[in-house]
């Protein structure tokens, strides 16, 4: 706009009466031309009449945006004359008007409310300065000012630049700038009500040099992390490329995967201190870069912690009656363990809230420890876990690695938890007895703070990094053998000793669970195939030698898949097997049933011996021939056995003239102790009083009395000691068909926890010292063919 044009719009009489149409967003100067869109009914009404007629209208901003519909007295004083020059019917119905400001004006009374507000104006004077030197450079400044902002900012187009280059009139550049510079509506009214131009460009001015100033400031910042912000932007890119592509696959946004773990912690029962910790480590992963590789390391940790069953319980059934109908159909006998689990449930339904006990069942392999734990569960209603034990070296597999190593994984303890998805199982540690240990750890050590009510309430795992509470879980370990189970960690569990079945508690577990299984594993049903007691004894005392049941089922299994192959290609066969059907598909006999040695010779002594897969006999040679009383041991024995023969034999020349045994002979006959079975390994003090009776029968040429077994440990004064595993040994007996057995008096006690039924056949001798064994074991006939022992002693004398 030139100069002349804006003196002509000046000069142009202001109308006494203007519809006033109100501005929400804008501000209207003189001499600018600016597109409004009109929404408002009486705004539209207005533009309407006003363009059918002179075109001539009043524009005034309202003091509050927010209102619809504002009346006369919420509009600003001061507004300006517009010439409509267009108006546009956009195509969603808006209407679009473009107007140009011609000069000020100040509202005097309202006139008009409906259908639009009308009012009586005054013409606004403007204050014009001289020209000087002053304005002149200060209209400059405003100019240059104005042509930096528009090269700084990369929103506005660089055609503002030449327009204001070519406008010659200062008021009219005042007035373009002001409309167009980034300020709010109430700074830009306060403009247009300045009278004064040179105020008003002194205002411009200001404003101008802030948004400058602003400009260089972001710029600056920029420019010192733009290498940063291109990183970040790229990341970015591609972040919202993979969260598009994870959308159209189906899977998850780090956002969205964020917001499921929130709200999935938002329905856990833990502590406000759980709750705190987690909140920490959720927001640590907000502020990670999805696309790092500590992102997925992190959402795992949270994963596994949200996973845990942390406080969640299931309810414990109460109705012992029931548990106790459980447990005897799932086992056969095992009075003690029933008896003890009966116990927790009474005392936790009186109780209600008790430290779970940490129960070690310890007995030979096949008694049903680890299947004894799945009945326990299901007699409680808990869930089952096993976890086995066998060959564990590195501590970590019970603790956890810490997070932070590549590969981490908590230990088998939380994984087993979170598996279970309570905080009270049925917890099987199977194999305890078989931990190892090397250069990782110790696990057996590990293991003391899990197995311990006093600590495990707060058991801290290296990869939780929280006290996790196990002190409601039931820990049932099971062992073979307690001497290789740490000390420590012994003491703090409840030992309950499991040991084999007698042949009638096998006759009865086969009758009732293990040819129902092994029929119901071929495809078989009861009427196919039927055992009787007789031939279940012959499988039991002919072709196994155990104290549990594994190899019984074995047995029965095969018997089993005989008569399956004569069904399967369709043969006759009987459904009731008899002993020698038996025979024709196991085999012959693998045992002898009469196993103990024969008392024709002398120095033959039956013995009893605990192993890990139970009791069983083994036999006690000794013989002589004429040397020079030397005494050598065979038989791959340990070496508490071999201090025992020679106890014995130090014993029996102490005091051989109460055995009525020439001391001369242990001079001029060498002794040769054997025990068979020399491949397997044998040890133990539990012999002793059998190698003083093979020594003792050897001397004296004397018979061992028939059907006798023995077992108890010596000592250098003749006392004779209890030894362990007296159930086992005694099973061991009963499958060899022997009916005596010499015991130690302390012994007794292990001979009363035995079902009386079950040894009724037997006969037991206690005794305290070693002169009652020999009593006992030692007829008073030789033996055929006996040697003569004092003839021979002579001649090698003379």
């Amino acid at each position: 706009m030139s100069q002349e044009d804006e003196e002509e719009m000046n000069n142009e009489q202001t109308p006494d009466i203007l519809p006033i149409l109100p501005l929400r967003n804008t501000v209207l100067f003189p001499g600018v031309v600016i597109p409004i869109t009109v929404g408002r009914d009486k705004s539209i009404k207005l533009i309407k009449d006003a363009y059918k007629g002179n075109r001539t209208i009043g524009v005034v901003s309202q003091k509050d945006v927010g209102v619809e519909d504002p009346t006369f007295e919420q509009l600003n004083e001061v507004g300006t004359v517009a010439l409509i020059i267009k108006m546009l019917q956009m195509p969603d119905g808006s209407t679009t008007v473009i107007i140009q400001g011609k000069q000020r004006f100040r509202l005097n009374e309202e006139v008009q409310k409906d259908p639009y507000i009308k009012a009586t104006v005054n013409k606004f004077e403007e204050i014009r300065p001289k020209t000087d030197k002053q304005f002149k450079a200060m209209v400059g400044s405003i100019k240059d000012m104005a042509m930096q902002i528009i090269h700084l900012s990369p929103n506005l187009p660089s055609e503002a630049g030449i327009a204001i280059k070519n406008i010659e009139s200062p008021s009219f550049l005042i007035n373009f700038i002001s409309s167009n510079m980034n300020a709010d509506v109430a700074v830009k009214q306060s403009m247009l009500e300045v009278a004064n131009l040179h105020e008003r460009a002194i205002l411009v001015l200001e404003q101008l040099t802030i948004d400058l100033q602003m400009l260089e400031l972001k710029n600056q910042i920029q420019s010192k992390v733009r290498v940063d912000l291109d990183k970040q932007q790229r990341d970015y890119f591609l972040n919202q490329q993979l969260k598009t592509i994870q959308e159209e696959l189906g899977g998850n946004t780090p956002d969205l995967e964020l917001e499921n773990l929130r709200e999935r912690a938002s329905k856990k029962k833990w502590s406000k201190e759980i709750n705190g910790y987690f909140s920490k480590e959720l927001d640590k992963l907000g502020r990670m870069n999805p696309a790092a590789a500590d992102y997925s390391v992190q959402v795992n940790y949270l994963e596994l912690v949200l996973d845990l069953p942390w406080n969640d319980f299931t309810k414990d059934n109460f109705d012992l009656k029931r548990a106790e109908r459980i447990l005897d159909k799932d086992h056969y006998g095992l009075e003690k363990v029933k008896r003890r689990i009966i116990e927790y449930l009474a005392v936790l339904k009186l109780k209600q809230n008790m430290k779970a006990p940490i129960l070690c069942l310890a007995g030979p392999p096949g008694v049903g420890k680890t299947s004894l734990g799945k009945s326990i569960a299901r007699a409680l209603g808990r869930k089952y876990v096993r976890i086995a034990l066998g060959g564990i070296r590195d501590e970590a597999e019970i603790r956890g690695h810490r997070k932070t190593y590549i590969g981490a994984m908590p230990g088998r303890i939380i994984q087993s938890l979170k598996k279970a998805g309570t905080s009270n199982p049925v917890f099987v540690l199977d194999e305890i007895d078989k931990v190892a240990n090397d250069s990782h750890g110790d696990p057996s050590s590990a293991l003391l703070e899990v197995l311990d009510p006093e600590q495990n309430s707060a058991f801290y795992d290296h990869y939780v990094e929280l006290d996790y509470d196990l002190s409601n879980v039931m820990f049932i370990a099971t062992a073979n053998s307690l001497s290789s189970i740490q000390p420590a960690l012994l003491d703090r569990m409840e030992v309950i000793e499991v040991n084999g079945y007698t042949i009638e508690e096998k006759i009865e577990i086969a009758k009732q669970h293990l040819l129902a299984k092994q029929l119901e594993q071929h495809g078989l049903s009861k009427k196919h195939l039927t055992l009787k007691p007789a031939v279940i004894e012959k499988i039991i005392e002919e072709y196994t030698r155990e104290s549990g049941v594994r190899g019984l089922e074995k047995k029965i299994g095969s018997v089993v898949r005989g008569i399956a192959t004569k069904i399967a290609m369709e043969e006759d066969y009987t459904p009731a097997v008899n002993k020698t059907d038996v025979e024709t598909i196991l085999g012959p006999p693998i045992f002898d049933k009469d196993m103990y040695e024969g008392n024709d010779v002398a120095g033959v002594v039956t013995g009893l011996a605990w192993t890990q897969v139970g009791g069983d006999i083994l036999f006690i040679e000794a013989s002589l021939s004429p040397g020079k009383g030397k005494m050598s041991i065979t038989g791959n024995l340990g070496d508490v056995m071999k201090e025992s023969a020679t106890l014995a034999m130090a014993y029996l020349r102490a005091h051989a003239i109460n055995f009525n045994i020439d001391h001369q002979l242990f001079d001029l006959w060498d002794v040769h102790i054997h025990v068979p079975a020399g491949a397997t390994p044998k040890d133990g003090p539990s012999a002793g009083i059998t190698m003083l009776t093979a020594l003792t029968s050897a001397f004296t040429q004397r018979k061992v009395k028939s059907d006798l077994a023995m077992t108890g440990e010596i000592t250098l004064r003749g006392k004779v000691l209890p030894v362990g595993g007296i159930k086992e040994k005694i099973l061991a007996a009963k499958r060899a068909n022997i009916k005596q057995i010499i015991l130690s008096k302390s012994n007794e006690k292990d001979i009363l926890e035995i079902k009386e039924s079950y040894i009724k056949d037997l006969k037991f001798h206690y005794v305290t010292e070693m002169r009652q064994v020999i009593d006992l074991a030692l007829s008073d006939d030789k033996v055929k063919d006996p040697i003569d022992l004092t003839i021979k002693a002579k001649e090698t004398f003379l």
